[in-house]
């Protein structure tokens, strides 16, 4: 298998650029911010990553535990200022959409207690819309979130993933709460439960290795305990995938998911978080399989510290840090918060993805294998510079941003979709880039992670080309070429 695996990168191989991957720590440009809380916030720490003022700066909304969640607004060369948001407390994380296509991003706000939806307007203003959108609420303790558009809906599926149910006298353990799938009707949503939770950690919709969409569910077996496993839920059928479909059982510490095509067949790859392995599945024939070990993904120890307990990974994301064409992997790792067993100081990683499909170990070299414990995180450019740079999200410490200084990249793009209708952003849209003969293919997607996503231009690094050949397969399965060129933001609209 390893083999078989290894030749199909190198068939896509694409030369590297040269230089060392650095950040630079611009933390002191961000308003004093930490993630705080007492067990029902060893979870969470999302941040929401998105531009509400359309200066083409990304901005940030930080889940703040017991503190107030904090909107900070981007005013250039790394410098934040907190802005005026309605006061919220035991957010866990948050996730930027469009849920009304005014061209104005949304929030939908988790939190331990009644989720909050968070409708943006002119200047990074917000209003509480919760009940005037009809969306049902409760008191559960809410982790996870992913969304979708169906057909020609005006308004997107929700779903959202709760963790230990709080009124469970028999809890914690073997008290995981049920999910929730928000339907849009006329004027409301309909909540409908989705049963068995095994407390979720983060849920994402995406086309799946069949090429189907399907929404995954990542739990944590630390409260499930026995019994529970990782989730496959089946959109078009509205049922959970069994054995019988293919779908295995499998059981992990599940914290975070990413998700990204890296073998160049249009089929994204998933990687799931956890305590110990980092689990990176590789799609094939129409499922998945575990990827070999030497892929080195699965950041099982602390790689600096001096610490060699298992580590715990929460938030991941691919994003191409050095343009050079490969996309690379960042997860951030913390202990849940004195497990014994578990490594106290465990830096974050940052994997840089080589010519032949494996991966190297970057962050100390990078400047960015702090040890507080982390949990969301996102990597952006917050400077316009065609460069993703990095803002991590600490429990108990504050917040980091780091700005990538790595000198000698790659070119690079970044592709904004725009269609009529409910879902403007082409949510379930797939981007095809061809430069040579590498293939990248990226979904547009709203949720993975932990507790935290971003609604930003698709980024994609071409390394030395000067142009790219794209593909838009849009949700309805429209597909229409472009030519862009690089160093560029192109907005492709759906023809008609």
């Amino acid at each position: 298998m390893k083999q078989e695996l290894i030749c199909v990168f190198a068939l896509l191989a694409h030369p590297a650029i040269a230089g060392d991957v650095i950040f630079e720590d611009r933390s002191s440009g961000l308003p004093e911010h930490i993630y705080a809380g007492g067990w029902e916030h060893f979870v969470g720490g999302g941040v929401a990553v998105f531009d509400c003022d359309g200066d083409s700066l990304p901005d940030l909304f930080a889940a703040g535990g017991e503190s107030p969640a904090k909107l900070m607004r981007n005013r250039g060369d790394f410098t934040f200022q907190t802005a005026a948001v309605p006061e919220l407390t035991g957010v866990t994380g948050a996730y930027p959409l469009d849920m009304d296509a005014d061209g104005t991003i949304d929030l939908f706000v988790l939190r331990v207690g009644p989720n909050v939806v968070l409708r943006g307007g002119a200047k990074c203003t917000f209003t509480n819309v919760t009940e005037e959108w009809g969306i049902p609420t409760d008191y559960r303790w809410s982790t996870a979130f992913s969304a979708w558009w169906q057909a020609d809906q005006a308004r997107p599926h929700l779903a959202v993933g709760n963790y230990v149910n709080r009124e469970d006298p028999e809890g914690p353990f073997e008290a995981c709460d049920d999910n929730i799938l928000l339907e849009p009707q006329q004027q409301e949503y309909e909540a409908k439960t989705l049963t068995p939770g095994f407390c979720a950690l983060s849920l994402l919709a995406a086309q799946d290795a069949s090429g189907q969409q399907r929404l995954r569910f990542s739990n944590d077996r630390h409260y499930y305990v026995s019994g529970g496993k990782e989730q496959m839920w089946d959109i078009a059928e509205s049922r959970f995938l069994t054995d019988e479909d293919g779908w295995p059982d499998l059981s992990v510490w599940g914290m975070g998911i990413a998700s990204r095509d890296i073998t160049g067949d249009g089929r994204d790859e998933v990687v799931l978080t956890s305590m110990g392995d980092q689990l990176f599945q590789i799609a094939a024939n129409g499922s998945y399989r575990a990827a070999p070990f030497s892929i080195g993904t699965y950041a099982h120890r602390p790689h600096t510290g001096g610490d060699g307990r298992p580590s715990t990974g929460w938030h991941a994301e691919f994003g191409d840090v050095n343009n050079d064409g490969l996309a690379d992997l960042f997860i951030a790792k913390g202990n849940v918060d004195q497990m014994p067993g578990m490594a106290t100081r465990d830096p974050n990683n940052l994997l840089m993805q080589q010519a032949d499909g494996t991966f190297t170990e970057a962050a100390a070299d990078a400047g960015i294998a702090t040890l507080a414990r982390s949990r969301g995180a996102s990597l952006a450019d917050f400077d316009g510079d065609g460069r993703l740079d990095l803002v991590v999200m600490n429990r108990r410490a504050p917040m980091e941003l780091y700005r990538n200084a790595t000198q000698e990249t790659g070119s690079w793009v970044n592709i904004i979709l725009l269609q009529e209708g409910g879902n403007r952003d082409a949510i379930g849209a797939r981007v095809d880039v061809v430069v040579g003969d590498r293939l990248q293919s990226v979904q547009k997607l709203v949720g993975g992670g932990h507790a935290g996503g971003q609604a930003l231009p698709l980024h994609f690094g071409l390394g030395a080309g000067v142009a790219a050949q794209v593909v838009v397969t849009w949700p309805d399965g429209t597909r229409s070429p472009h030519q862009v060129r690089a160093g560029t933001t192109t907005t492709l609209r759906k023809p008609d």
